[in-house]
């Protein structure tokens, strides 16, 4: 999968998407056209973020358009309020949960509930600037998040990802793989 991280690349005065490398500006129909012809030609599962943060819409189309799972990150920031509103919409098919964001357990339990309850895939992640502590191994599994972001692999990525196999050995036969959506 991919993050575009669509907000970084968004300049709102001139309502277009900038890519400075390339030299090109995309306005909401073709930033959605281009990353529809991204996730056809690469066969990609998973975009998260690919139009700017507040663009509910936008992201109802792209979801509509494509068969790939379209992810909000910086439309959602794991919060309940912002999900009902992309709920409302249809925006995405699954939210990423960052339990620093939120603040709480208690409220990223909430968001977690009411993703699954809505059947939005909930994405347990961390944060960019992370640690080895493999708590967020535990609360996505304990969660039942189907699916883990952990980023590229390194010491703090690969501590997690260990610390999932550990989890995994120890429920022995009670452990189950989840089903992609």
């Amino acid at each position: 999968g991919i993050d575009v991280a669509a907000s970084e690349l968004w300049n709102a005065r001139e309502g277009k998407y900038i890519y400075k490398n390339e030299g090109v500006k995309r306005d909401r129909e073709e930033q959605i056209e281009y990353i529809s012809q991204l996730a056809k030609e690469f066969e990609i599962y998973y975009i998260e973020d690919p139009l700017e943060q507040n663009d509910f819409e936008g992201f109802a189309e792209l979801t509509k358009r494509i068969k790939a799972l379209i992810c909000g990150d910086d439309l959602y920031v794991t919060k309940v309020e912002r999900l009902e509103m992309g709920l409302e919409k249809g925006s995405t098919n699954a939210i990423l949960i960052k339990p620093n964001q939120c603040g709480t357990l208690t409220d990223t339990f909430k968001a977690v509930s009411l993703a699954k309850s809505k059947e939005i895939v909930p994405v347990f992640s961390h944060r960019s600037g992370e640690t080895t502590d493999e708590t967020i191994s535990h609360l996505a599994v304990g969660f039942r998040c189907p699916i883990i972001k952990t980023g590229v692999v390194g010491g703090e990525r690969i501590a997690k990802l260990n610390e999932l196999i550990r989890i995994e050995e120890s429920l022995g036969e009670k452990a189950k793989m989840a089903k992609l959506p």
